[in-house]
């Protein structure tokens, strides 16, 4: 099987060329302030830098880019619509399960002490030297220390409890590693990133490094940020995961995709991830 093979046909960058130059404009909202409930002040734009984004004036949060009523809808956590997978995660968090008859809290505690900053960090180089995702901690955990089974990568009970452990790390700044045994998975993301795919001749660069504050038909195109993640699509009706988006992003293009959880969305995971380096963590954002 082939994955994501690139096709280079004149025709069809001319299509994409037609796409935009179809686009309005629109900028985020710079005069914005993401603040929690009148209380937590997230950081929302943060410097760039010559290695990670050479490419970007400033590093913006994808909340900047949206509407009023969805701003707001994410800074009361009474009507975000994501606190209800929070929720959800926090009574598994407690719940005992598998054949070791033991819960989450068993072995890590309170939450908001244990998994402070787990979030900040992911994904993260395990000790056998291979780059996991926080799902691949949360299902490594329930396999081989609870004796209970994997979830699916975004299935209801895996967003609800990576949504809950990323609520412990709101606020904190995004930092990732990307050198040392992470530089290699590191670079691989980037050659992804920047790497034209299907048969709109599309790359995560097009959309979100070259063409965002563009309107293509009721999107609004952001710098494709994920220290919002998991986030409450609007669209769906529920929680998208990191490489769910990913997978949708790919399909847009009109190429054959990965599956979530492979190895290459790792790497891909990592190299948005460490664009976002200094954005604050925003727990369970909402998107349209």
């Amino acid at each position: 099987m082939q994955h994501l093979k690139p096709l280079k046909t004149l025709a069809l960058a001319s299509a994409c060329a037609a796409l935009f130059a179809g686009a309005a404009f629109a900028d985020p909202d710079l005069s914005a302030e993401l603040v929690i409930d009148g209380e937590l002040t997230l950081v929302t734009r943060a410097p760039s830098d010559d290695v990670i984004t050479p490419n970007l004036p400033e590093r913006y949060s994808g909340w900047l880019f949206r509407d009023p009523a969805t701003r707001a809808m994410q800074m009361d956590d009474f009507e975000n619509p994501a606190m209800i997978a929070v929720e959800a995660g926090a009574e598994l968090w407690e719940t005992a399960d598998g054949t070791a008859g033991q819960s989450c809290a068993d072995c890590h505690g309170d939450a908001a002490e244990s998994m402070a900053g787990v979030r900040a960090r992911m994904p993260h180089v395990n000790a056998d030297g291979v780059l996991w995702s926080m799902e691949d901690y949360i299902n490594n955990c329930r396999t081989e220390r609870m004796g209970a089974e994997a979830w699916r990568w975004s299935g209801d009970e895996m967003t609800a409890m990576t949504s809950f452990i990323s609520m412990q790390s709101r606020g904190m700044p995004v930092n990732v590693q990307i050198d040392g045994p992470a530089a290699p998975y590191w670079e691989q993301g980037r050659e992804m990133y920047y790497t034209r795919y299907g048969q709109l001749e599309l790359s995560c660069a097009s959309c979100h490094e070259q063409s965002y504050g563009n309107m293509i038909r009721a999107d609004h195109l952001s710098q494709g940020q994920i220290n919002g993640f998991p986030t409450y699509r609007l669209k769906n009706a529920g929680m998208v995961s990191i490489h769910n988006r990913f997978r949708g992003c790919i399909r847009d293009t009109r190429a054959e995709t990965f599956a979530e959880g492979s190895d290459e969305f790792r790497a891909l995971e990592l190299y948005v991830a460490s664009r976002g380096n200094g954005l604050s963590v925003e727990g369970v954002a909402v998107r349209p």
